[in-house]
């Protein structure tokens, strides 16, 4: 009883969680209700598989469904789109789970496979199972089909690609010293101003972010390399959406804002990545080392006592 309580309010936890965040979505959309580059649902729903497993699902249906019922979509419209939005991230769940991957990401094959077959590769089947349900339900013409399925993968790859890692590498017991925490928060509130004021100066200082998120993965890694990257990106889309982004066409904006959010994501996880990698590799060569220490002491220790042992104490 215990277990299948704890699966239905998993499921009620993660509808209520896609909804609310796909209205967030909505909130930053570049044309109301249509070009969203940031579908935080995505993300939300393959980190949740993967922590909980695919007996979830029904949540991700549930939430997506009523999202796209209050968007006015036709019946049928919403029925399809649904279904896209519940098997893209399965679709991701079982490729990433098929090849190994490992939620702490902490081995650079993790973050190319959540990269590669978690958002690029699996945001691809809602992006072109709600393309097509838009054309069949009358809402776009064929024209517009191919522009659709561009900006909904890219929505969907980046939920996935900047929040996935932020909810699965959020830290449980993050025991550290108080100049280290006063570090992070001054990281943090450091990034938040800095995106704050290079995504509404236009595309010439957004450079001026990379080193933030440099430091964060090196001296963090996820753990705060994953928040200083969705604040970067939720920045970035709040100018986008208000016109201060890129002061050009929407085309334009769209090319710029996802190239700067894909560049700001990738580079937080995969240098995350590495670090973690190497960290860890360091700690194996210390093990090693430590043990190699031990048993060269207890073999001199032995062969001390052998030579005693056979000293003959004088008659």
């Amino acid at each position: 009883m215990n277990a299948a309580f704890r699966t239905a309010a998993t499921i009620a936890g993660v509808a209520l969680a896609y909804y609310a965040t796909a209205q967030v979505g909505l909130v930053l959309a570049l044309v109301e209700g249509q070009v969203t580059p940031l579908w935080l649902p995505t993300g939300i729903s393959v980190a949740a598989l993967l922590m909980s497993g695919r007996r979830i699902w029904p949540g991700i249906t549930i939430g997506a469904f009523a999202a796209n019922i209050t968007l006015g979509a036709p019946i049928f419209s919403a029925v399809m789109i649904t279904a896209g939005n519940t098997a893209a991230p399965l679709v991701a769940w079982y490729l990433l789970t098929r090849f190994g991957f490992r939620p702490a990401l902490d081995r650079l094959k993790d973050a190319l496979l959540l990269v590669f077959a978690g958002a690029l590769g699996a945001m691809l089947v809602s992006a072109l199972v709600g393309a097509t349900a838009l054309k069949l339900g009358g809402v776009i013409p064929w024209r517009e089909v191919p522009a659709v399925v561009s900006v909904w993968w890219t929505g969907d790859a980046m939920g996935v690609l900047v929040f996935t890692p932020l909810l699965l590498t959020l830290p449980r017991h993050w025991q550290v010293s108080p100049r280290r925490l006063a570090e992070a928060l001054v990281l943090l509130a450091g990034t938040a101003a800095l995106a704050s004021f290079v995504t509404t100066s236009g595309s010439r200082l957004l450079f001026l972010v990379f080193p933030m998120l440099i430091w964060a993965a090196l001296r963090f890694q996820h753990a705060i390399a994953a928040p200083c990257a969705a604040i970067t990106s939720v920045a970035a889309v709040m100018s986008a959406a208000d016109g201060h982004f890129v002061a050009r066409d929407l085309l334009t904006t769209m090319i710029v804002l996802q190239a700067f959010n894909g560049s700001v994501a990738l580079t937080g996880l995969i240098l995350s990545a590495i670090t973690s990698e190497r960290n860890e590799a360091r700690k194996a060569i210390e093990r090693a080392c430590v043990q190699l220490a031990e048993t060269v002491a207890r073999y001199q220790e032995e062969g001390v006592r052998k030579r005693l042992g056979r000293v003959v104490p004088p008659g």
